[in-house]
């Protein structure tokens, strides 16, 4: 047999009829190939398996963690530290270091593992022809060419083109999004470039056959399917920074500048003026300490991992933890529609029986819900019953009790609507099929888009009948009624099509159900008496509409994006309040270039009909236009726009392993509303980091600001090295840290989004934290300057600077629990920070009065008029903040956030 060409194109298959596709591919379909010409495919092709990427090793992943500048910066600080026999301030900033890094280490040794998971989707074995005979062979040997044999229930193991469908439908949600099982035939296609639902003559990779029975002729294996075109996207698709991690570089940076520069400048003045040259070291190594906020990776570390905490206990799980904050910042999401914003589980909405149109309450599977004519609750009337019955005996399907509440469908999610109708209605289907069993039947073909099946039941045999309107209608002859049995009459049909466009322009997808008294189910092609129509949909979540609406409220924009069809699509969307702009489809894309997406991207609101690369190709689109993108999904074909959004959230009930994966979040409870909630944690973590760094840098401005002007002014230095290194310490310590638990402001989601491109730091955040620290150094230094003149000793007066500088960041750390907020409003809500500040309160006590403490430190027992000064000098922070606050709110300074 001629050999199979070396690089099959996929798009390409479904045109070709099944003869001259066996010819191409050198095979044929009533023998398959022979066992030499597989060995020989094989060893051209490769096994039917998916490559794994390269993963990275666990020393590489633990040696990148020491890349980030600020921990460089720290490890050098603490060495020095430790040469200079500072081995308290070394061993604090080591461990903190070390928390560190093993945290992010831990966190991106789990990470990266899509590909492992969509391996797991592979089917295990294949039922193949081989030289005429069937046998069933590993999954991992099939080659293109290979003629493979599905049924009912099987996991398709290769991409293959049908040559034999009886009744064939293939669950394809998982590559396309479609809700409902996709019906297959063997008829070539004109079209080449066909969206993947559409190629009905083609069955892929890792989809599900769940009815009927056929052939196919493999196309591809391994990286050539259409499953593994996605895993070579996942392989490509480059995860880049979140937002935080940005400004925390950029920070560190400008850090290590400024702490270089100023002490260089305060140690060559103090040589210069002819201080020891030891001493003049080691004050500008503890300068160096301050400058750096060595608990700024732990406070960090520490807020996303509460904010992992309390999102866990919200149903939404985090595998990495700057995604925490990249929800913050988010400002779109794009989410899937099947299973994400629906519930992925068709439901009857409408029936029209009797010359009334009934609707349908209740959602999903679960068999609760009513019957509502015109408003009213109502009991079902004899000829809905006998339509439920009908369309129920003619469906496979059953209903399932999970453990716990939940409920299922075993078979075809449409019939399954069915089951769960009558169920509503008190009609059990294991109670009908006993009391009228099934002795015939009729499949469903694509040519009679019907089902019918015959029925022994009290009354005689009864065929029942449901399909399509436009080929079931044209088969009755009758229609039943509330005053019973009458004639079909032009009238009564221009009615009925009336109802069935009415239902269809409601994205319903109807069926009609018919019945006729007969001995043979051949005999039941005519003269059949319609029971009604019944409409359907995949609904959606109920909570959704609000979590849409609530991100709207937010500032956050919600876009769709499915493979299903425009028009169910649409309908959805805009019983969600999403539809505002525009609906564009996957050939639409197609026929334009990515210039034309990325200027048109923020009027479309839903996208139907897409591939893989379309989702990515909207995700890069939004995000070249300054949006941070969170994506939703559940199936296989979202993987690679979630691994590319700025944050992927997948489903944790419904997804696939490849979205949890590829995903930096899955929801638990697979609903679109957590995402609300994980949004506000994401906020709220920003916000507690963001008054970290205001409350510590103002600190460090102080610090710095008071050594330079006191070296500049030519006077004694205020501080010693180990009395910097102490408040350093001390508020890079406990209140700092404290502040990552600091509880949410009460207008977070009435907020719009911040920009992740503004950094952390504002106009009116930057003159609230210089305010603070040059109002800190004017405090202290007039104080030293004070009580040096007033006949106190230079050890007095620098341990009352000393304890001023303490005391200021004791009340600073209350002043920036907010930006704009007075101090009085919730003042004392975190009650970590309360006992922070005593403890810290205590230690500063301790280290005034001890006797053995005040060597080291340099200090001296202050008295009570001293402290009296001391206090009332660090108090002058807080007025005068607050008066800075007060500009901020009247917009003195510009915008807010």
């Amino acid at each position: 047999m001629p050999a199979t060409p070396s690089a099959p194109t996929p798009a390409a298959w479904h045109v070709l009829a099944a003869d001259q596709l066996a010819s191409v591919l050198g095979t044929a379909p009533e023998q398959g190939l022979s066992a030499v010409e597989a060995r020989k495919r094989l060893e051209s092709h490769g096994p039917n398996r998916l490559q794994e990427q390269r993963r990275t090793s666990p020393w590489m992943l633990l040696l990148e963690q020491f890349k980030d500048v600020l921990i460089l910066i720290l490890l050098f600080a603490a060495g020095l530290s430790a040469v200079l026999g500072h081995e308290v301030e070394a061993a604090a900033i080591a461990v903190i270091v070390l928390f560190s890094v093993i945290l992010g280490f831990i966190q991106e040794f789990r990470a990266e593992k899509a590909i492992a998971a969509l391996r797991k989707l592979s089917a295990p074995t294949a039922t193949v022809l081989r030289g005429g005979e069937e046998i069933e062979i590993p999954a991992e040997e099939l080659v293109p060419g290979d003629v493979i044999l599905l049924a009912a229930g099987d996991r398709v193991p290769a991409d293959g083109r049908l040559t034999v469908s009886v009744s064939v439908h293939a669950d394809e949600a998982v590559l396309t999004g479609e809700s409902l099982p996709v019906q297959k035939n063997t008829d070539a296609l004109a079209e080449e470039k066909l969206p993947l639902g559409d190629r009905r003559n083609m069955v892929y990779a890792g989809t599900i056959v769940t009815y009927g029975r056929g052939r196919a002729i493999v196309t591809g294996t391994g990286m050539r399917t259409e499953m593994g075109a996605i895993a070579g996207m996942l392989q490509d698709v480059e995860t880049g920074q979140t937002p935080l991690q940005k400004q925390l570089d950029r920070i560190g940076k400008a850090l290590a500048k400024a702490g270089v520069a100023i002490v260089a400048v305060i140690s060559i003045l103090g040589f210069l003026r002819g201080q020891p040259l030891l001493d003049v070291f080691i004050f500008g190594i503890a300068l160096a300490v301050a400058v750096v906020p060595e608990a700024l990776p732990a406070v960090v570390t520490i807020s996303l991992a509460i904010g992992v905490q309390r999102m866990a206990k919200r149903n939404a799980l985090v595998r990495r933890l700057p995604a925490v904050e990249t929800l913050g910042s988010t400002t779109v999401i794009c989410s899937d529609k099947t299973g994400t914003l629906t519930k992925d589980e068709m439901t009857v909405r409408r029936v029209f029986v009797g010359g009334a149109l009934y609707d349908v309450t209740g959602e999903g599977y679960a068999p609760a819900g009513g019957f509502r004519l015109d408003g009213r609750d109502v009991d079902p009337a004899p000829a809905l019953l006998d339509l439920l019955r009908a369309g129920t005996l003619a469906s496979d399907a059953h209903l399932v009790h999970l453990e716990g509440d939940g409920w299922d469908i075993k078979g075809d999610p449409t019939e399954g609507a069915f089951v769960v109708a009558a169920a509503k209605a008190g009609l059990r289907k294991n109670e009908l099929e006993k009391a009228a069993p099934r002795i015939g039947e009729i499949p469903f073909t694509s040519e009679t888009k019907r089902m019918t099946t015959l029925h022994r039941t009290e009354g005689g045999t009864v065929a029942f009948a449901k399909g399509a309107p436009e080929m079931l209608l044209p088969s009755c002859t009758a229609i039943r009624t509330s005053d019973g049995d009458r004639p079909l009459d032009p009238a009564l049909r221009e009615t009925l099509l009336r109802q069935t466009q009415r239902m269809a322009q409601d994205a319903l997808r109807v069926l009609a159900v018919a019945e006729k008294k007969t001995d043979a189910v051949e005999q039941a092609a005519e003269g059949l008496t319609l029971l009604g129509l019944v409409g359907m949909i995949d609904p959606p979540r109920p909570e959704a509409k609000d979590a849409v609406a609530r991100c709207r409220e937010a500032g956050i924009r919600t876009v769709m994006i499915t493979g299903d069809h425009p028009e169910t699509a649409s309908a959805i969307a805009s019983e969600l309040g999403i539809l505002r702009g525009d609906v564009r489809t996957g050939a639409q894309l197609d026929a334009t270039d990515q210039a034309d997406l990325e200027k048109n991207v923020d009027n479309i609101d839903v996208y139907a009909r897409v591939s893989p690369a379309h989702k990515l190709s909207i995700v890069t689109a939004l995000q070249k236009r300054g949006h941070v993108v969170a994506m939703t999904g559940d199936g296989v074909n979202d993987a690679p726009a979630l691994k590319k959004a700025d944050i992927g959230v997948a489903m944790g009930i419904t997804g696939t392993d490849v979205t949890k994966e590829a995903a930096a979040m899955t929801l638990t409870d697979d609903n679109f509303a957590s995402i609300v909630a994980a949004v506000e944690e994401g906020r709220a973590i920003f916000g507690n980091i963001k008054k970290y760094l205001m409350y510590l840098l103002s600190s460090n401005v102080g610090e710095i600001s008071l050594m330079t002007a006191a070296t500049l002014l030519g006077l004694p230095l205020p501080l010693s090295a180990v009395q910097i290194l102490y408040v350093n310490l001390a508020t890079d310590g406990l209140p700092a840290l404290a502040l990552a638990f600091d509880p949410p402001e009460g207008d977070l989601m009435r907020r719009r989004p911040r920009d992740a491109h503004r950094g952390i730091f504002s106009r009116p955040v930057v003159i609230l934290m210089l305010a603070g620290g040059l109002w800190t150094m004017a405090a202290t230094l007039i104080l030293f300057l004070w009580a040096r003149t007033s006949g106190r000793g230079t050890d007095e007066a620098m341990t009352m600077t000393f304890v001023a500088l303490v005391l200021i960041q004791f009340f600073n750390a209350y002043v920036f629990r907010s930006d704009h907020a007075p101090i009085i409003r919730g003042m004392f809500r975190n009650r970590w920070l309360n006992l922070a500040i005593f403890w810290e309160v205590l230690l500063l006590v301790a280290v005034v009065y001890v006797p053995f403490l005040q060597r080291p430190f340099g200090t001296f027992a202050l008295t009570g008029t001293d402290w009296a000064v001391v206090v009332g000098a660090a108090f002058t922070i807080v007025p005068a903040l607050e008066g800075v606050k007060w500009f901020v709110r009247r917009g003195s300074f510009g915008e807010l956030r």
